[in-house]
């Protein structure tokens, strides 16, 4: 989808190719989740990762911590595509990435990108060493990474330094800003590394994380403005519930309107028991919302008041958007372009029959001591009224008649 809203230009990145997914050079801006099961547990990740990608996962990444993990890769990534799913796994890998991917060489394969932390490679030769053995490996089975930066294992030995530096300067930084160019330059040393022993830019997404917002504003505006890297964007740890969209929606928008960003990732704490995959749902909704992605028609609801104390419109709007997700997925296969609708459900006069023109098919139910009945309005001017108690089942037949006559690839096939 063309970016339709006033955020800035996007900043110009180099695009890289991984499975069937473009991040960066202007590609749509990717959304990516990790599962949180054990991978060496073929049909629990499976499951987790197939859930993932129904949700709308474009890239699913997956811990490789370990032999027997290293070894479920192939039969996980086999599984999701006997099930029709060709949604790229990447691997996450830490300390010990380097023998794995060599003793494993059906895992390498298999991954679509691999995740490289400088900070968790290893110490001195042995850091340069390993380093060298994974880049090794994704050059032999032409494979992406993204080199991964988190300040929770930041190369110490670099931070020393740049914090030394820092202290002999006429007039110091403070150690905060200190903090967000070492772990800038970790990323970019890294990245300087992997293109020297032949990986080229077009291979390699950078990441530089951390769990503060405005840390990650700071540290991925210094970041876009010293590379041309694809750039993987998201708190690292944003919390639970409420706390944790809130944080990543806001840090995340920021940079998004300034056009910095390629693919995103919200990082959230799942509620006891709670689905894995509303980390998805919220970076969805966040791409849209900003008018830089379109996924699914779009309910814009009453937030209710005094003027609304009957629950209609409430119940209304939660069968709208529960039908909308039903008949995505058959939507999908048939029609282009309808993921831009917008559905509007309002509880009163007061705002009702004005925002439902604005919207492509809108209703206003009536308020509190208002007539009982609810004119619809369909791109701006009114088609009907409706009465009864049956409401849901005559306005989902209205938004599906409406989406068949104006989003119908077979009539479009036609005309052509």
């Amino acid at each position: 989808m063309t970016n339709t809203n006033s955020a800035s230009p996007r900043h110009k990145t180099i695009p890289v190719r991984v499975g069937n997914i473009t991040i960066g050079g202007g590609a749509p801006i990717v959304v990516q989740t990790m599962t949180n099961t054990d991978t060496a547990d073929v049909k629990a990740t499976l499951r987790q990762a197939l859930e993932l990608a129904a949700a709308g996962a474009e890239l699913v990444r997956i811990t490789v911590d370990r032999d027997e993990a290293a070894k479920a890769v192939p039969y996980i990534r086999e599984a999701m595509l006997d099930a029709g799913v060709d949604v790229p796994l990447v691997g996450d890998f830490h300390y010990i990435g380097h023998s794995l991917l060599k003793s494993h060489p059906a895992c390498a394969q298999a991954l679509a990108k691999y995740r490289i932390n400088p900070g968790n490679v290893g110490f001195g030769d042995k850091k340069d060493a390993r380093f060298a053995a994974m880049i090794e490996t994704a050059l032999e089975n032409d494979k992406p990474v993204r080199i991964g930066v988190n300040w929770g294992s930041l190369d110490q030995s670099l931070l020393t330094r740049l914090m030394e530096e820092n202290a002999l300067r006429h007039k110091p930084h403070d150690a905060r800003h200190v903090m967000h160019d070492a772990i800038v330059q970790s990323a970019l040393l890294s990245a300087a590394r992997a293109e020297e022993l032949g990986m080229p830019a077009s291979k390699i997404v950078i990441s530089a994380k951390v769990s503060r917002l405005q840390d990650l504003i700071s540290v991925y505006r210094l970041a876009s403005q010293r590379s041309v890297y694809a750039l993987h964007l998201g708190l690292t740890e944003a919390g639970m519930g409420d706390r944790g969209i809130v944080a990543s929606s806001a840090g995340m928008g920021i940079l998004l309107q300034e056009g910095i960003g390629d693919t995103i990732r919200v990082s959230l704490t799942p509620e006891p028991g709670g689905a894995r995959a509303r980390e998805v749902h919220v970076a969805r909704e966040l791409l849209q919302s900003m008018g830089l992605r379109a996924f699914a028609p779009q309910v814009s609801a009453c937030p209710g008041c005094g003027r609304t104390t009957s629950e209609a419109f409430q119940e209304l709007a939660a069968n709208i958007q529960a039908y909308i997700r039903k008949r995505l997925p058959e939507w999908q296969t048939r029609y282009a372009g309808f993921e831009d609708l917008n559905v509007a459900v309002m509880g009163c006069i007061v705002n009702g029959p004005g925002e439902s023109k604005h919207a492509n098919i809108g209703i206003s139910l009536p308020g509190t001591g208002e007539a009982p009945s609810a004119p619809v309005f369909i791109d701006g001017q009114k088609a009907l009224t409706l009465r009864g108690d049956e409401l849901s089942g005559q306005f989902e037949d209205i938004l599906e008649n409406y989406i068949a006559r104006n989003y119908d690839l077979t009539d479009k096939a036609d005309q052509d």
